[in-house]
């Protein structure tokens, strides 16, 4: 799974207004970006949330960044976008929680873990900046 659109989405509207000297509201973001303006009404509710983004009300509203953009990592915009941390693959987080009961015999899941893990470090060292450049 890792990332879908939710948070392809969420990253172009971050670079966009992340490169913008004045609040970008959602109707602004769908046209210049081309994206369906309810699914990113969504996905942008969900970043100010997780205070990602500030909504600012009124004649001159919009989104804006809640941090400066080289401390927000994909990491923590992708889980807010996807509203659970991306993952590789579609398992237990611990072997003890396997859906199976058979996470203890499973000699894919301790790979598959270690990969995750390794894209997590990835994902949270990768900053907005870093790919709006």
């Amino acid at each position: 799974m890792l990332l879908t659109k939710k948070s392809e989405y969420a990253l172009l509207s971050l670079i966009s207004i992340a490169k913008s000297n004045s609040p970008k509201n959602v109707d602004e973001l769908s046209r210049e970006l081309k994206i369906p303006k309810s699914f990113l009404a969504k996905i942008m509710q969900n970043l100010a949330k997780s205070q990602i983004v500030i909504s600012q009300r009124g004649v001159n509203g919009g989104f804006i960044l809640a941090k400066p953009y080289d401390e927000l990592t994909i990491l923590s915009i992708t889980t807010a976008a996807e509203e659970r941390i991306p993952s590789v693959f579609e398992c237990a987080p611990s072997m003890e929680a396997c859906p199976s009961e058979s996470g203890s015999l499973c000699s894919v899941w301790p790979l598959l873990n270690n990969l995750q893990g390794k894209i997590n470090l990835f994902l949270e060292d990768l900053t907005l900046k870093d790919i709006a450049q």
